[in-house]
C-alpha cells in the first residue's frame, strides 16, 4: 500500500514503530498576555466580557466563542471563588506517583462564569461549594504564568 493511496477501511491502516519527533511553542495569545501580566505585576484576576451575551470569561479571550464577538471589556474578577468540583491527584502529569496526593479543584472566581482549575493548599474538610482564595508568590518572585498563584486556600 503507498502512501499516497486512499484508505476505505480502518482495518487497512498500518502502523510502524518509530520515533517522530515533534516540537511546538504555546503562545499565550493578547488576552492570555493581559491576564498572566496583571497578575505578575498587581496580583489582580481580569477576565474579558461579552456585552452581548453577558458571560466573563477566564482566562480572557478577545472574542466571544458563543456569538464571535470582540471582547474589548476587561473586569476585574475574584481574587474570592467557589469550589465547584474537587479531586485529589495520586499521579503527576508525567504519571508518576506523588509523594503527597494533592487537592485541584475547579474554582468559579467571584464575578466569572468560566472555571478555573488550580491546587489547593490546607485542604483539609474541602468540598464543594467552598469559598477559597488565591496564595499568591511575593510579587518579586511572579513570572507571569498560573504557577504564579501557589495555590487556593479555604476562607
Amino acid at each position: 500500500m503507498g502512501s499516497s493511496e486512499h484508505i476505505d477501511r480502518v482495518t487497512d491502516l498500518r502502523a510502524w514503530p518509530g520515533e517522530f519527533p515533534v516540537s511546538h511553542l504555546y503562545t499565550m495569545g493578547i488576552a492570555g498576555e493581559r491576564f498572566f501580566r496583571e497578575l505578575k505585576d498587581n496580583g489582580r484576576f481580569l477576565g474579558s466580557r461579552c456585552a452581548a451575551c453577558d458571560h466573563v470569561y477566564l482566562p480572557p479571550s478577545i472574542f466571544c466563542p458563543r456569538c464571535f464577538a470582540a471582547l474589548e471589556e476587561w473586569k476585574e474578577v475574584g481574587p474570592q471563588g467557589t469550589v465547584r468540583a474537587v479531586t485529589t491527584a495520586h499521579r503527576g502529569v508525567d504519571g508518576g506517583t506523588l509523594e503527597t496526593p494533592e487537592t485541584l479543584a475547579l474554582i468559579q472566581l467571584d464575578g466569572a462564569d468560566d472555571l478555573l482549575a488550580h491546587r489547593i493548599g490546607e485542604s483539609e474538610g474541602l468540598e464543594i461549594g467552598a469559598r477559597v482564595a488565591p496564595v499568591l508568590k511575593e510579587t518579586p518572585e511572579r513570572e507571569g504564568s498560573i504557577l504564579d498563584i501557589r495555590y487556593f486556600r479555604a476562607v
